[in-house]
């Protein structure tokens, strides 16, 4: 008989956040998967969980899964944890879950803090909805391409970001999108918890520590239509399935103009 996977969320910051069912999952297992074994023992000794440890990394997440994937053939249970936070989420666990999941092995997920989460629910922000993107890429080339797709969607964007790269990010963030609101959320749930805010244009971080979740506001439909001309403003909104006569009084009122030199437009088309 196969053994289970566990997908287990550990504290983000503070381990008091610790859920009671990842301490039972935990204390269940038979093997408990670590990014990071050193720092992983920190956590379970504080929950006196004693269990065997295996590494889990990124660099070798293919060469470890297949390890893991033994063990579960063996009938052992197995526990995947990161170093904080939610594993595959910007963190170690996708090839493991993808692995598993085409050896029919049975998993689950025991659900735990998120970081990205919880500064969206930090700011106030109150548009909905947001697209995480993770860690920025080093080359500007990798940027470049992640960044550019999310330029002109209404959505909140978000980020993660060390304390050496954040004002950097700032400014590249500044260069690809505008000056757009900014928050930056660091040290989540730990002594020196902050949520700064300002405008990507002028936003800098002093003396930066920590790490730092960057969220930055969507831009807003109206000034991505009026770049549009009024044909390309007025077919991008009947396309969302409005009728004509809708389509041409929202384009009017979005671009400031009279409804009947949209109408004249429209009839064109």
């Amino acid at each position: 008989m196969q053994g289970k996977l566990y997908i287990v969320g550990t504290p983000i910051g503070n381990m008091s956040d610790m859920t009671y069912r990842a301490v039972e999952t935990l204390n269940s297992v038979d093997v408990i998967a670590c990014e990071d074994t050193r720092h992983s023992l920190i956590l379970l000794n504080r929950y006196q969980i004693k269990k065997t440890l295996v590494s889990y990394y990124m660099h070798k997440e293919r060469e470890s899964g297949e390890r893991i994937i033994g063990l579960l053939n063996e009938g052992k249970s197995v526990a995947l944890i990161t170093d904080a936070g939610m594993p595959c989420v910007s963190d170690p666990g996708a090839v493991l879950v993808s692995m598993v999941r085409d050896a029919g092995i049975e998993y689950t997920v025991v659900p735990g803090p998120s970081a990205v989460v919880s500064a969206i629910a930090m700011t106030g922000i109150m548009r909905r909805g947001f697209c995480f993107l993770g860690f920025l890429p080093e080359k500007r080339k990798d940027k470049d391409a992640l960044v550019s797709p999310y330029r002109d969607i209404d959505i909140q964007l978000v980020f993660y970001s060390s304390p050496h790269d954040i004002n950097a990010h700032i400014d590249y963030l500044y260069s690809m999108l505008g000056d757009r609101k900014v928050f930056a959320v660091k040290e989540i749930t730990k002594i020196f918890e902050r949520v700064e805010c300002g405008t990507l244009g002028e936003f800098h971080i002093e003396n930066p520590r920590g790490e730092f979740v960057i969220i930055i506001e969507g831009r807003e439909v109206a000034s991505i239509k009026c770049e549009l001309s009024i044909a390309e403003h007025f077919t991008s909104n009947l396309a969302t399935g409005l009728s004509k006569k809708d389509a041409i009084k929202l384009t009017a009122k979005e671009r400031g103009v009279h409804k009947d030199e949209v109408y004249k437009i429209a009839m064109d088309l």
